[in-house]
C-alpha cells in the first residue's frame, strides 16, 4: 500500500499516493493538524481538549478519541482489528502522529530550504522553487485564530518570505535578474511592507535595463510604506535609489560570476569570441545549439529560443548554402509534446524555410539525413494544422530515420509522428506506442530530452486509456529525471495531471469537486511565464468548463475569461444562458471541427454538451460519429491535463437524446 502523506501548507489534509484522504470533520483535521505541529511528539489529551475547545463539552475526552479512531481508519483502512496502530499511535497520556521526516509538506520545505543554503549559488534558485511549490495555502490555513497554530503559522510564514526573497537574490546576482522580476511583482502584491522584496525588484528591472521601472517601484514602495505604516523607506532602499539615479556602476551585474560553472562559461565563451571568426558559418550552427540548450531552461529561454531561431534560419538561406540551411534548421530538434504552437505565425515561417530547402537539397544519399530533419521540423511545426501535408511529412521522415538506424534521428522523426497523431479521435494507443519507442530510444542512447518526452506521451496516452496508475508510473519517471537533469517545465504538465487526476476521481466525496478546481486553479499558476502562450491561453477556462460538466454541473461558462482559441466553442454557452436560443443555435453550427491537437476530444464533447442542450440532431450526429473511435476512453485526457469525463457517458447522452 502507498505511504500516507500530510499536508498543512493551506488546509490540514492527508494523501495516499495522490489520492485525498477523507477526514470527516473539521476536529477531526484539527487533531491531525496538532499532531503534525507537534512533530512527532506526544501531545496530551488534556492538551488537545484545551486546544479543540474554548469551553469543553462534559464528553470531551471520549470526542477526542472517536476522533482519533476515526483518522486511525482513514490513515490505516486495513489494519487488523485490535492491531497496534503504526501512524497515530497511544503513548502515555496522549497520542504522537510517526510520521516519516519526508512525509509533511511543512518538514519537506523546510529541509529544502535548509538544504539551498548549503548548495552552489546556480542550483541553490531551482531548490527553493521546488521547495516553495509544497504551498498550497496559508500554513495551517483553516487554524489562524486558533492560538496553538499561531506561532507555528507565524514561523513558517516567515521562512516562506525569506525564501522567496533568498531565491530572488540569488537570481539577481547570478544574472538572471528577468527571472526574480515575476516573482517578487507577485510576492510583493501580497506582502507591500517587505523592503527588502522591493529593493531586489528594483534591482532586477534596473539589471535588465529597465531603470525607469525601477525608480517607479522606489517610488512606489516609498508611497505605501509612508501611507500603511507612516515610515520612510530604510537605508538599503534610499542607497539604492540614489546609486540608479547616479548610475552606479556597482548596480551593474557582476563581470566575473561566483560559481565554478558561470565562471567556465564566461572564460569558454570569451575563448569562442577570439577565435571563431565573426560571420562564420560554424557562429550560425553555434546559435542554434545554444537556442537548443535555452529552450529546456525554462519560459525565459524558451522565450528567447523562439525569438532569434527564425533570424538564425534567414541568415542561413542568405548564405545560398541549402546543406548549411538544412543543417540549422534541422538542428532546433527540441522535443515538444503539446499539439497546439507557441507561435503560429513563426512555426508558418519555418515550414516555408523547411520546405524551400527541402526542394534545393541535391538528390544524395549522403543529404538523406537533413532531408530526414527537414521532414520532421515540417512535421512538428505543421501542428494543429488540418492538412494532409504534416502527416505525409512525419512517415516520410520515420521511413528515413528507420533506414539510416540513427537513434537521435529516429527520435526526433518520432516527435514529428506524435505531433500529427491527432487527426481523429482514439488515437490514444498509436500515441503511446510513439511514447514507449521513445522511452526506449533515450534510456539506451542517452538522450535524456527524448526520454523525458516519452514518458509524458505516455502519461498523456495512458490517462486518455483511463489507465491513472500507469499515468502515475511515468508522472513520477518523469519528475525524477526532471529534478536530475534541470528540466523545469515539466512540472508545468505533471502540475496538471494532478488535477485531471484529482477530477477523474472525484466522484462524490465530500469536497473532491472544490479541491479539482483548486488543483486546476494551482495548476494554471504555473503557467505564468513558462514561455508556452500556446498551452496556456484559454486553458484554465476549459479545464473548468470540462470539470462542470463532467460533474453534472450547468456550464456557467464567463464570456470574459480569457477563453483563447476555444472562445468559439465558449460563447454557445454563454448565449443559451443568456436566453438567446436562437443565436446559440446559429453559433452551434457554424463550430468547425476542432483542430487537430491533444484537446480534440474536449471540444467534440463541448460541442455535444450543446447540442444535447440545444436538441441539435445534426450537431448531435456529427459529434457521435467524432467521438464513437474513443469509446471507452476519458475525454481530453489525452491531454495530461484535464476531462470531461468518460466519452461513453457522452456516446450513451447522444444515442438517448437522437432514439428520443
Amino acid at each position: 500500500m502507498e505511504a500516507v502523506t500530510f499536508g498543512v501548507l493551506g488546509a490540514a489534509t492527508a494523501w495516499r499516493g495522490p489520492h485525498a484522504l477523507a477526514l470527516k470533520g473539521p476536529r477531526h483535521r484539527a487533531v491531525l493538524a496538532r499532531l503534525i505541529l507537534a512533530r512527532r511528539r506526544v501531545v496530551p489529551v488534556a492538551r488537545l481538549v484545551e486546544d479543540l475547545w474554548d469551553a469543553p463539552p462534559p464528553r470531551a475526552v471520549g470526542a477526542v478519541r472517536t476522533f482519533v479512531g476515526d483518522l486511525r481508519r482513514a490513515l490505516e483502512p486495513d489494519r487488523p482489528p485490535r492491531a497496534p496502530a503504526r501512524l497515530l499511535v497511544t503513548e502515555g497520556p496522549g497520542y504522537a502522529l510517526r510520521a516519516e521526516p519526508d512525509a509533511v509538506d511543512a518538514w519537506r520545505f523546510e529541509a529544502a530550504v535548509a538544504e539551498a543554503d548549503r548548495m552552489p549559488a546556480a542550483q541553490a534558485p531551482d531548490r527553493l522553487r521546488a521547495a516553495l511549490a509544497e504551498w498550497r495555502g496559508p500554513a495551517y490555513a483553516e487554524f489562524g485564530t486558533e492560538d496553538w497554530a499561531r506561532g507555528e503559522r507565524s514561523r513558517l510564514t516567515e521562512l516562506r518570505l525569506r525564501a522567496v526573497e533568498r531565491r530572488a537574490e540569488l537570481l539577481v546576482e547570478l544574472g538572471r535578474a528577468a527571472e526574480a522580476v515575476p516573482d517578487l511583482d507577485a510576492h510583493l502584491t501580497e506582502h507591500p511592507w517587505r523592503e527588502e522584496s522591493w529593493r531586489l525588484l528594483a534591482l532586477a528591472l534596473y539589471r535588465t535595463g529597465r531603470q525607469a521601472e525601477a525608480l517607479a517601484v522606489l517610488r512606489r514602495a516609498r508611497a505605501l510604506l509612508a501611507e500603511r505604516l507612516g515610515i520612510d523607506p530604510g537605508p538599503r532602499l534610499r542607497r539604492l535609489e540614489a546609486g540608479i539615479l547616479a548610475q552606479d556602476p556597482d548596480l551593474d551585474p557582476p563581470g566575473e560570476p561566483a560559481d565554478a560553472a558561470a565562471r567556465l562559461w564566461a572564460r569558454a565563451t570569451e575563448a569562442y569570441d577570439r577565435t571563431v571568426a565573426a560571420g562564420s558559418r560554424a557562429r550560425l550552427e553555434s546559435t542554434v545549439g545554444l537556442l537548443r540548450s535555452l529552450a529546456v531552461t525554462g519560459g525565459g529561454g524558451l522565450e528567447a529560443a523562439r525569438e532569434y531561431r527564425m533570424t538564425a534560419v534567414q541568415a542561413a538561406e542568405e548564405t545560398g548554402d541549402p546543406e548549411l540551411t538544412a543543417r540549422v534548421i534541422g538542428a532546433y530538434d527540441v522535443p515538444a509534446n503539446w499539439t497546439r504552437s507557441d507561435d503560429p505565425e513563426l512555426a508558418h515561417s519555418l515550414v516555408a524555410a523547411a520546405e524551400r530547402t527541402l526542394l534545393a537539397l541535391p538528390e544524395d544519399p549522403a543529404t538523406d539525413a537533413a532531408r530526414c530533419r527537414l521532414l520532421a521540423t515540417v512535421a512538428l511545426e505543421s501542428r494543429g494544422v488540418r492538412s494532409p501535408r504534416g502527416p505525409r511529412a512525419a512517415a516520410e521522415a520515420e521511413r528515413i530515420a528507420r533506414r539510416l538506424d540513427d537513434p537521435a534521428l529516429l527520435a526526433f522523426a518520432l516527435n514529428g509522428v506524435f505531433m500529427q497523431s491527432c487527426t481523429r479521435a482514439g488515437l490514444a494507443p498509436r500515441r503511446d506506442a510513439v511514447g514507449a519507442e521513445l522511452v526506449a530510444l533515450g534510456t539506451r542512447h542517452g538522450l535524456v530530452n527524448y526520454e523525458v518526452l516519452g514518458h509524458l506521451v505516455r502519461l498523456q496516452a495512458r490517462s486518455a486509456l483511463a489507465d491513472l496508475t500507469a499515468a502515475d508510473a511515468h508522472a513520477s519517471a518523469v519528475e525524477r529525471l526532471a529534478e536530475r537533469h534541470e528540466r523545469p517545465l515539466v512540472a508545468v504538465f505533471t502540475a496538471w495531471y494532478t488535477a485531471l487526476r484529482e477530477s477523474a476521481t472525484a466522484g462524490s466525496r465530500p469536497g473532491s469537486y472544490d479541491r479539482a478546481e483548486a488543483a486546476f486553479r494551482s495548476a494554471a499558476a504555473r503557467l505564468e511565464g513558462a514561455g508556452m502562450p500556446g498551452l496556456e491561453r484559454g486553458l484554465l477556462p476549459l479545464a473548468l468548463l470540462g470539470l462542470r460538466l463532467a460533474h453534472g454541473r450547468p456550464a456557467e461558462v464567463d464570456p470574459r475569461a480569457d477563453w483563447g482559441p476555444y472562445r468559439p466553442w465558449a460563447e454557445p454557452f454563454a448565449l443559451l444562458a443568456e436566453g438567446r436560443a436562437t443565436e446559440a443555435r446559429r453559433a452551434l453550427r457554424a463550430l468547425a471541427e476542432p483542430p487537430p491537437d491533444l484537446l480534440y476530444e474536449a471540444l467534440c464533447c463541448a460541442e455535444a454538451a450543446l447540442a444535447l442542450a440545444l436538441d441539435d440532431r445534426a450537431a448531435l450526429t456529427r459529434t457521435y460519429e467524432r467521438l464513437l473511435p474513443a469509446s471507452g476512453e476519458l475525454a481530453g485526457a489525452s491531454s495530461g491535463l484535464l476531462t470531461f469525463g468518460p466519452v461513453d457517458g457522452w456516446l450513451d447522452a447522444i444515442r438517448r437524446a437522437l432514439d428520443a
